[in-house]
């Protein structure tokens, strides 16, 4: 076909008309989709180099792609974004975090404040009777109890109650030597004397002791009166008993005022003084408080317990307290002693040996980011700590998620509850040849025994040992020697023939 033939063809005319208008328009204009698409795969390469990846179980891993752990095949998960990093009015030793990593972990912070906390202190114990007013009824001369008229403990008595009836042979032979000593009266008034005294001794009143005079009667049986108020609380005869001169028949407690006695932690000591009100509840007696003043607080500590007693008096109207009842006390003890002080909720604090740490939230940039403080802690008030140096007012701590702030600090190797300082080891990888489990515990425990090795963990199937240790201290080459010499080929050293013919039969690799 000729060129006049092709001309002559009006479709053939239009298509090369427009393909030279393509061309001419490309060589004018340029190719825009081509240029926006390098632009785009530049931007997405620069995001993607800005993003660490690393393995929520092993640390150590990190890599600039999302993909799989090595070590135990779990998805990797982005740490942060380097470019988070420039903004330079965040310290570098904060943890920077994402708003997505934020909001995922649900970190909460609260701002620090200055006030006057109340520590309430929960106490628990028992009433107990005034021991000053507990008092014993005693028999004041021997002989056999032939009536007990108090047969059993809780029982009442009052001033002059006859208590029982002493049957005495000593008592009838003092009353005869009475009435012999009153004939010699006349002559001889010291003797009668004697006599009386003897009988007023064993606690016989002056007008018992005229009535012997006067009739001439005496009597074996002697009546034991009580001497003070109160309740029995112990019995200690029964009737037909023979007791001595001064056995203890009953103890009598007075009930008018009791003891309500707590039990108080050393940790509540110092908050405790003696004058200072309670106010207390039994469980008897549902919504009436008690009210009283610690009288006494005990200069020792229970060794069992870790506990110190302390003494509340009160006034028991109308006999309500009753002992050995449960009783609990409040008491709002002042910690401001010298002005305002600051407090934390207790969620904001992480223990690891001595020290207290909080994380405080950085100021100054758009994204979150937090650094780990230690600060002092003074007493605990309810769910809150008081802190006495490491914070100021108007900070702001986390409070929610506190954990996973460390954790990241942990992964990110900053400053953590586990480290002191930031992480400056090393991680490598060596292909190290080996077959069993005894191979396995060989080759890592040879790893750690190089002194900067913090870790070894090798891989039975890919056969890769991942290291971490300290670049100071050692390198990758000192270790693999290491290993070599153990027995064990590495990408880098062959273990001698000697050493591997040595090795037992199931860990022979060389096959």
């Amino acid at each position: 076909m000729n060129t006049k033939t092709i001309f002559k063809n009006s479709c053939l005319r239009m298509g090369v008309a427009l393909a030279a208008g393509l061309i001419l328009g490309r060589l004018i204009i340029g190719t825009p989709d081509a240029d926006d698409r390098q632009t785009a795969h530049n931007r997405d390469q620069a995001e993607d180099a800005s993003q660490v990846w690393t393995c929520s179980m092993h640390p150590q891993i990190r890599q600039d792609k999302p993909g799989k752990c090595p070590l135990c095949a779990m998805d990797l998960i982005p740490l942060k974004k380097a470019s988070s990093a420039a903004d330079g009015a965040v310290d570098p030793d904060a943890l920077l975090l994402s708003d997505e990593a934020a909001a995922l972990a649900d970190i909460q912070t609260t701002l620090v404040r200055k006030g006057n906390p109340v520590k309430e202190i929960r106490l628990y114990g028992t009433i107990r009777p005034d021991e000053r007013l507990v008092r014993s009824q005693v028999s004041h001369i021997g002989g056999r109890i032939e009536r007990l008229l108090v047969n059993f403990t809780g029982e009442s008595v009052r001033p002059g109650q006859v208590i029982a009836s002493i049957y005495s042979p000593d008592l009838q032979n003092a009353q005869q030597e009475l009435l012999e000593a009153a004939k010699l009266g006349d002559t001889q008034p010291a003797l009668l004397n004697a006599a009386r005294e003897k009988l007023r001794r064993w606690k016989l009143s002056d007008e018992q002791i005229s009535l012997v005079e006067q009739s001439g009667e005496v009597s074996p049986l002697m009546d034991i009166t009580a001497n003070v108020s109160g309740i029995v609380v112990a019995k200690n005869v029964s009737q037909g008993d023979y007791v001595g001169q001064g056995s203890v028949l009953f103890s009598v407690a007075d009930l008018s005022s009791v003891w309500a006695m707590f039990d108080a932690y050393e940790a509540d000591l110092p908050y405790l003084k003696i004058g200072g009100d309670v106010a207390y509840t039994v469980q008897a007696l549902p919504g009436k408080t008690f009210t009283g003043r610690i009288t006494f607080i005990d200069p020792v500590l229970n060794r069992a317990t870790r506990t110190a007693g302390v003494r509340v008096e009160t006034v028991n109207t109308g006999g309500r307290l009753k002992p050995e009842m449960y009783a609990s006390a409040t008491v709002q003890a002042s910690l401001s002693q010298r002005g305002d002080v600051i407090t934390i909720p207790g969620t904001a604090v992480l223990w690891t040996g001595k020290r207290s740490i909080v994380y405080v939230k950085q100021t100054g940039s758009d994204i979150p980011a937090f650094k780990l403080r230690e600060v002092e802690l003074g007493a605990a008030v309810g769910d809150s700590y008081v802190v006495l140096s490491g914070l100021e007012e108007g900070e702001a701590v986390v409070t929610g998620g506190t954990f996973t702030v460390d954790a990241s600090a942990q992964l990110e190797g900053k400053r953590s509850m586990m480290n002191r300082e930031p992480s400056q080891g090393k991680h490598v990888m060596l292909t190290v040849q080996g077959l069993c489990e005894m191979c396995k515990e060989r080759i890592e425990k040879t790893a750690k025994s190089v002194n900067g090795v913090s870790s070894a963990l090798w891989d039975s199937k890919t056969l890769q040992l991942h290291l971490d240790f300290a670049p100071a201290e050692t390198n990758e080459d000192e270790i693999s020697k290491a290993i070599a010499k153990a027995g064990h080929d590495t990408d880098r050293h062959k273990a001698d023939d000697s050493v591997y013919d040595a090795l037992p039969e199931c860990c022979k690799y060389r096959r």
